[in-house]
């Protein structure tokens, strides 16, 4: 079993800057990326909004700088998966497939993923139209036709928030009610710009072969009838999924299975941070990511000090 001060899971912003201020430390972390590496910002493509950038910069470029800027500190990056996580004990015990490590120190950066329908063509479209952060892409849909599926409030948040963008905003719902809080579907429901398609469900999206969103084919629930209309993009509201199946019991989690922290990053287990989307259901930017993974890596630097 191979030793290590500090082990990194995950390599998407909150992952890489945790990196570049262990490894700026003194320490040399070894950061397992994942499958695929990089986070959700592998596939998005113009980012407009980390600051720095006043021309933007594409996902997978920012994900290479950050990568590159680590590994000019003398971080060991590993192309590998973490199969079983043992954080009973200190050192606490890491398996990426076939390899074992131990480290004294962990930070947990594995992301959280947005739901997306189960479409052929919303795995085609994605960032060409279909898109799950309003915050990120919204900006692209100024005087569009918007489509946001969903009826809890993720979709209710990203509808208001495209209402500043498009020139009209449909919630597509499978059900005849919100399922929002009270004030939210008020909210909504009082905003000229948003109209409710109610008892739907997306059973297509076109064109895949343009390699764009031109229009969206819907089907009554309750009729059966398909109607197709008119759509620039379509935000997916049904939520995101934190990945957090190998630390169950491990580490405490929080009703809807995001890590919980206290006091920064740490988790209930000490020698154990946790940073970016996997602890963070409110924000899921870049940027915050960012500032959480170096908010990590100086606890932990402070952590292992104090040993």
């Amino acid at each position: 079993m191979e030793e290590r001060e500090i082990i990194i899971i995950g390599s998407g912003p909150a992952g890489l800057t945790s990196a570049i201020y262990t490894s700026r430390a003194g320490y040399k972390p070894l950061v397992i990326e994942g499958i695929p590496a990089g986070g959700q910002l592998m596939i998005t493509t113009d980012i407009e909004n980390f600051p720095g950038f006043p021309e933007g910069i594409t996902g997978p470029e920012l994900i290479a700088n950050m990568k590159k800027q680590a590994e000019k500190f003398d971080t060991e990056f590993l192309m590998s998966k973490v199969t079983k996580a043992d954080l009973s004990s200190s050192p606490f015990k890491i398996q990426a497939e076939d390899k074992e490590y131990s480290a004294k120190a962990v930070i947990i950066a594995t992301g959280a993923k947005a739901r997306y329908l189960d479409l052929p063509a919303v795995e085609a479209l994605k960032g060409k139209g279909v898109s799950a952060c309003a915050t990120c892409d919204g900006f692209f849909f100024k005087d569009k036709i918007i489509y946001v599926i969903g009826g809890g409030d993720s979709a209710i948040e990203e509808a208001l928030f495209l209402t500043k963008f498009g020139k009209e905003v449909n919630i597509v719902h499978r059900r005849n009610q919100l399922r929002a809080g009270r004030y939210m579907q008020e909210k909504l429901l009082n905003d000229p710009k948003v109209n409710v398609i109610w008892d739907s469900v997306v059973e297509d999206i076109k064109d895949v072969e343009k390699g764009k969103v031109e229009k969206i084919v819907l089907k009554n629930v309750k009729t059966g009838e398909l109607t197709e209309k008119d759509a620039d993009g379509i935000f997916m509201g049904i939520g995101h999924a934190p990945a957090t199946d190998i630390f169950k019991g491990q580490v405490d989690l929080d009703e809807k299975g995001y890590i919980a922290v206290k006091q920064g990053t740490q988790t209930n287990v000490k020698g154990v941070f946790a940073a970016g989307d996997v602890m963070d259901p409110h924000f899921r930017q870049a940027i915050t990511a960012a500032g959480t993974g170096c908010m990590a890596a100086i606890e932990a630097d402070r952590f292992l000090q104090g040993q």
